[in-house]
């Protein structure tokens, strides 16, 4: 997998990269594979990141050169993807607040009255949303993704993202930044014909980067409002401001960041990975 510098917003990718973006992507990503790995909290698809295992024959007649993938390359292992996205929220934020405010649940899960939004929820909650081929992903209540992929299986998929939630919300929050949720990938293992050689899902594709999840600063933290943040709601935002002016209507092509937001993405990428990893 190749981590580029582009990026996407309402389901749109976006004309104008962000320089280094797929690199702090991939350093962020492969810290959190290999700190999950390491606890035991779930085995990842996670096998190296080093370009030079990349066999020559992969190349081919293209363009791309095995320099260009310095940095932003991950080599994993081959899976059968689970079509559920497993997603846990820890505050009240997003599209769980728009279902609180006219459920008073989230994906059919019942929350306390009253809250508002950013507040910290009274547990970490696993809210599953569908993998949608084109379009938006779905979000979908425990039951219809059991009845999707199998109980037990969700029943495991739930029970180890909420222990990989938990884990790293309290690394991260000694380092300053709050994992207000995320959203977690999982697969089986196949061969090149597609078989399976293993039924135990493990952890694919990124985890715990601001492209898949909310990370907000700790010290400027304050419930009832929206928070700054070091993820992509920064381009959210600008673009939402786009369409309210009627300049653009969620529909390609994306249009072009202005330099000061791909400046400001870029610190705020940095900036989680700085506090994450260590500057």
């Amino acid at each position: 997998m190749v981590a580029t510098d582009r990026l996407s917003a309402f389901d749109v990718v976006l004309p104008t990269p962000i320089p280094g973006k797929g690199r702090l992507l991939t350093e962020i990503s492969t810290f959190w594979l290999q700190w999950i790995q390491g606890r035991g909290l779930a085995r990842t698809h996670l096998i190296s990141t080093d370009a030079n295992e990349i066999p020559s024959s992969a190349f081919g007649s293209g363009s791309t050169r095995r320099e260009d993938l310095g940095g932003r390359v991950t080599i994993g292992t081959r899976c059968r993807v689970v079509p559920i996205e497993c997603v846990v929220r820890g505050y009240l934020e997003g599209s769980g607040l728009a279902d609180y405010q006219r459920t008073g649940a989230i994906c059919g899960v019942a929350l306390p009255a009253g809250l508002r939004q950013c507040d910290r929820l009274p547990e970490p909650i696993f809210t599953p949303a569908t993998k949608a081929q084109t379009g938006h992903d779905e979000n979908i209540g425990f039951d219809s993704a059991c009845d999707s992929v199998g109980r037990g299986l969700m029943e495991t998929l739930r029970e180890r993202s909420l222990a990989i939630y938990s884990q790293a919300a309290a690394y991260a929050l000694q380092r300053g930044i709050i994992i207000a949720d995320t959203k977690f990938e999982f697969g089986v293992p196949i061969d090149d014909e597609d078989r399976v050689i293993d039924e135990d899902p493990i952890l694919i594709d990124e985890a715990l980067t601001p492209d898949s999840s909310r990370f907000w600063p700790a010290d400027g933290y304050e419930a009832g409002r929206a928070q700054r943040s070091f993820d992509k709601q920064f381009v959210r935002e600008y673009l939402q401001a786009l369409v309210d002016r009627g300049e653009w209507d969620k529909t390609e092509p994306g249009p072009a960041l202005a330099g000061p937001v791909v400046r400001g993405t870029l610190e705020r990428y940095r900036e989680a990975r700085d506090r994450l990893l260590g500057a």
